[in-house]
């Protein structure tokens, strides 16, 4: 079966989905207690940054020993960090909820 190029990686494999990626670079950078990410694209048919395709808006929600001690600020800007490729290309929107294991 032929793929384009832009949906096939290394060897003609075909690439992980945007959701997929995200959730195996927060899982290496961070090591979560728990992850879970949705894709909102449908909820936003329309607006902008939106394409037919889908796979542009998310939620993240993420609990993670590696914000202990940080501000929402500060982690959100680690998820950014991490993600910084597909905030550049694919992804329009991500909607984040960060917490540390003893927060609720």
């Amino acid at each position: 079966m032929w793929m384009s190029p832009a949906a096939t990686g290394v060897g003609g494999r075909a690439m992980a989905s945007v959701k997929e990626r995200i959730e195996s670079k927060l899982t290496a950078a961070l090591a979560p207690e728990e992850l879970v990410v949705t894709d909102e694209s449908n909820r936003h048919r329309g607006h902008a940054g939106w394409r037919e395709s889908g796979e542009t808006h998310f939620q993240v929600s993420i609990r993670s020993a590696q914000f202990a001690g940080k501000s929402r600020v500060e982690r959100q800007r680690l998820i950014y960090g991490v993600l910084a490729e597909e905030l550049a290309g694919p992804v329009h929107a991500l909607a984040i909820s960060a917490r540390a294991p003893e927060e609720s």
